[in-house]
């Protein structure tokens, strides 16, 4: 009987001494898994993507916006000969709904006149279609037209090449009291971009002013 007891109570230490290591050493793995858990984070790597991440978003350098159209040189040198030029000229003008001048014009010296060409109409509308074409304070006058003309020289360089300008005349119309008054305004060089560009994709198939 006595034997008996000692094995017993021997036996329950041992059981005892064993759950408490093996709960201990559960405890100790458990913690080190989340404190090595916790502990090994490292920022998100998006590889070669840079513009998005986790706290924000990345470096954007303007993707998305439109390109502003790059300006055309003005002379422009254009290589045709200069009757292929005048001819392309006067195509240009019809097509713009542009009357030749022939009285202002001077072919045999390369220079062709357009008749002024009444753009807008309108008080409401003229205000601000007025303002893209020339720089004027649209708020400071009542303008109810405005309208352009269009002047090309062409110089030779060779038998194949020739400078080409383009200079347009602005003008705003304003009725007072005493009648209608057209006045010259100072060009914001869109009429002559726009007419040279044209000019040049008639003579060459491209417009070097929609390049991106």
């Amino acid at each position: 009987m006595k034997y008996l007891t000692l094995f017993l109570a021997a036996l329950l230490v041992s059981i005892g001494a064993g759950s408490a290591f093996g709960q201990g050493k559960g405890v100790d793995t458990q913690s080190k898994r989340i404190s090595d858990t916790s502990s090994n984070k490292a920022p998100a790597n998006n590889g070669t993507k840079q513009d998005t991440g986790t706290t924000g978003s990345g470096i954007n350098f303007g993707g998305g916006k439109t390109p502003a159209k790059p300006v055309i040189p003005n002379p422009y040198r254009v290589t045709a000969r200069r009757d292929a030029i005048i001819r392309a000229v006067a195509e240009v003008m019809r097509d713009r709904k542009l009357i030749v001048d022939d009285a202002a014009s001077k072919p045999a010296e390369g220079i062709i006149v357009s008749q002024p060409y009444t753009f807008i109409k309108g008080a409401v509308v003229t205000q601000s279609e007025l303002h893209r074409y020339a720089d004027v304070d649209t708020s400071s006058r009542g303008w109810t037209r405005g309208r352009y003309t269009i002047l090309v020289e062409i110089q030779a360089i060779d038998g194949m090449n020739s400078n080409v300008s383009v200079t347009a005349k602005i003008e705003g119309r304003v009725d007072g009291a005493n009648g209608a008054e057209w006045l010259t305004l100072q060009s914001t060089n869109v009429a002559e971009q726009e007419f040279l560009g044209a000019l040049i994709e008639s003579l060459t198939g491209a417009n070097p002013g929609d390049r991106p």
